[in-house]
């Protein structure tokens, strides 16, 4: 090969390099990171998703998006891989924690390896806004999740209401009295006959009696095939009762990734109309 013939060779392959690159670094840009958890001392795994044109110029809204029970992390992005595309259409950041497989997201008054309300409130919160481009104040953040994780958003949002104005729940277990024999809830929080005030007070059917009118902007989604729609059901008529604005969606579906492969799309359309109101006020 000539020097001339290399040269040429080299500045295709350059201008070719340049050619592509912007559809090489517009791709969307997914992290998986650690989180160091105070009260449980140990670091625990979060997916975050950012929009394709993500620019530290710019600020987004943040929506935390909670696993169900048996489930991590992974499981929302491995199997909705979709929601890397709503994360660039609606310009929002989504993060998936983990929540130790069954913790049903709350701090466990008999187990301390369980302190996962405070992990995601105060040490996973703190970190996403301090390493990513956020919006950080509540209008601009929202909390969902499905099944366990749809209890464990409402439980959250409710408890921290000056961390989150936003909160969704697909397919919640919204009742934790009907499953006081499965989903190790009482290995968190002990047997419901020891201890019925724990599970009557951290059910997110009663405690939506402390909220006031339009303090959470509320989402609640279940499928009437589901076994857990009979609880959503009375926890949307409970709401009605308090005169509490929400969204109640029910239609044909169980208790399954097709239903939430379908629901995720409402619940964060919902909370981007939720953010856009914020920011056009």
């Amino acid at each position: 090969m000539t020097q001339k013939n290399f040269f040429m060779k080299r500045l295709f392959y350059l201008c070719f390099a340049l050619l592509i690159s912007p559809f090489i670094f517009a791709r969307v840009q997914v992290d998986t990171i650690s989180v160091h958890s105070t009260k449980m001392n140990k670091e625990i795994k979060t997916v975050v998703i950012v929009p394709e044109n993500y620019s530290k110029n710019k600020h987004y809204p943040v929506v935390y998006l909670l696993h169900g029970y048996s489930d991590n992390f992974a499981k929302w992005v491995n199997t909705v891989p979709f929601i890397k595309n709503l994360s660039t259409e609606h310009q929002m950041i989504i993060v998936c924690p983990d929540g130790g497989n069954s913790s049903w997201f709350f701090d466990s008054p008999i187990d301390s390896t369980f302190q996962y309300e405070s992990y995601i409130t105060k040490d996973l919160l703190a970190y996403i806004d301090g390493h990513y481009s956020t919006i950080a104040n509540r209008t601009a953040r929202a909390i969902t999740g499905l099944s366990m994780g749809g209890h464990g958003a409402l439980y959250i949002a409710i408890r921290n209401k000056d961390l989150f104005a936003n909160a969704g729940s697909m397919s919640g277990g919204v009742d934790l009295r009907t499953s006081t024999k499965k989903y190790d809830l009482a290995k968190r929080i002990g047997s419901y006959e020891a201890h019925p005030d724990e599970w009557n007070n951290r059910s997110v059917v009663n405690m939506v009696s402390s909220l006031k009118n339009k303090e959470l902007n509320l989402i609640i989604d279940c499928g009437v095939s589901d076994f857990f729609y009979q609880i959503n059901a009375a926890l949307h008529r409970r709401l009605i009762a308090l005169n509490i604005d929400h969204d109640f969606i029910e239609r044909p579906g169980i208790h399954n990734w097709e239903y939430w492969t379908n629901s995720i799309n409402y619940q964060l359309l919902y909370f981007n109309r939720s953010f856009e109101k914020e920011t056009s006020k």
